[in-house]
């Protein structure tokens, strides 16, 4: 060994090596999660995963099942038969080997179930939404968003290059007033049925003074699809807007299809210039053939069976009615949501836990989840409901509901 790479030994006595820079602890670099842990605990704000078991006994009015549709046989079935046929995972983005033939038919049949042109699949609701807010704007476009939007629209705008304004809630004024000072492309987003109070946006309204200004429509249809409508065609048809030149509309799988994924629905140049620039779709692994073949499995159940939109419809405004009757403030529903005001976060989160200690889950909206500041349960109607099950959720609801 060379004699000035010879390690170099103290002797005891001798003195100490000059100290190096000392090293922070090991993990000190998420020392800060602590603190954020303790705060959310102490604001009452911690989130908990709570795994159900496949056949729990509780009775859910917290999920988005609106037709009952997620367990039923013939949906199932066309989940598994994709899955034997195409496999566990598409395998590839879109663009690569992820789109197959069975993707293709989903489209094309969603397209003409809701009356526009075209439509493209995406793996999430929250994926279709950031496609066409990210695809449809640039710098310098304007894009005007309802305060009471889904986080996914919010974040659409965020990873934008446009200017957003937000406007209050279902305000076509409002929205009129913001596009009026603009000068260049526009587009005006929205939910169709809010998700928190379960309330209706003013479709029409919102429409016309977007044509007055050249801008486009983009709606946000996850509540509306399978309960609004005809036979559950979706907000935009029962507003008479499905298939127009200026609209395009973004739907869920996961909610009254039973399944999972999500669309970006409207003209076909719209959905092309998707396919192309879309960051959401094109790096993004396509939806499983599993998802795909039990959405369109419960496409086809909905189109045969139309009669499960009105149902869920009638669920909602039964829940609404018994509620209010027996002295709850509860927001009308427009759709299958109905949402319940509580006295307080605190309140809210303890009725919520009594009705599952119950036996009945709800679904529990406080601060800062809520934009208004207050606090409710909100309940989702289901078209598989059954009258003594309708009784018992009032039953175990007025029961459990907190003081005043």
């Amino acid at each position: 060994m060379p004699q000035d790479s010879a390690p170099t030994l103290l002797r005891e006595g001798s003195p100490a090596a000059p100290a190096g820079p000392r090293r922070p602890p090991h993990g000190a670099a998420f020392d800060w999660l602590d603190e954020a842990r303790d705060a959310r605990r102490r604001a009452g704000l911690t989130r908990t995963l709570r795994p159900r078991p496949a056949d729990h006994p509780l009775l859910d009015l917290a999920g988005n099942d609106y037709l009952g549709l997620a367990r039923h046989p013939e949906v199932t079935r066309g989940a598994a038969a994709a899955a034997h046929r195409w496999g566990a995972g598409a395998t590839g983005s879109r663009l690569v080997t992820g789109s197959t033939e069975l993707h293709a038919r989903l489209e094309a049949e969603l397209a003409a179930f809701c009356g526009f042109e075209a439509a493209l699949v995406l793996s999430s609701g929250y994926t279709a939404n950031l496609a066409a807010v990210t695809a449809l704007t640039a710098a310098g476009t304007l894009v005007v968003s309802d305060a009471g939007n889904h986080a996914s629209l919010i974040d659409g705008c965020r990873l934008s290059r446009a200017r957003t304004e937000v406007v209050p809630h279902a305000d076509p004024k409002a929205v009129g007033a913001a596009l009026s000072g603009h000068d260049g492309r526009a587009l005006a987003v929205t939910d169709s049925v809010f998700s928190v109070d379960g309330d209706a946006a003013p479709l029409p309204a919102l429409a016309e003074v977007c044509r007055m200004r050249a801008a486009a429509l983009l709606v946000d249809d996850a509540h509306g699809l399978g309960v609004l409508g005809e036979g559950g065609r979706g907000a935009l048809w029962a507003a008479g807007l499905a298939g127009d030149a200026d609209v395009v509309t973004t739907v869920t799988l996961s909610k009254s299809l039973g399944s999972q994924g999500g669309a970006v629905l409207g003209p076909a140049r719209v959905i092309e210039h998707l396919v192309n620039t879309a960051r959401s779709f094109i790096f993004d692994t396509g939806l499983a053939p599993a998802a795909a073949g039990g959405a369109l499995a419960a496409l086809r159940l909905l189109g045969r069976e139309p009669q499960r939109a009105a149902r869920a419809g009638q669920v909602a405004r039964k829940l609404h009615e018994r509620l209010t009757a027996a002295g709850l403030v509860a927001v009308r529903p427009d759709a299958a949501v109905v949402s319940v005001r509580a006295p307080s976060p605190e309140a809210a989160v303890g009725w919520a836990a009594d009705c599952r200690a119950a036996g009945l889950v709800v679904g529990c909206f406080r601060p800062p989840s809520v934009p208004d500041g207050i606090s409710r349960l909100r309940l989702t109607a289901r078209a598989d409901l059954t009258d003594d099950q309708i009784d018992a959720a009032v039953g175990t609801i007025l029961a459990t509901a907190p003081a005043v």
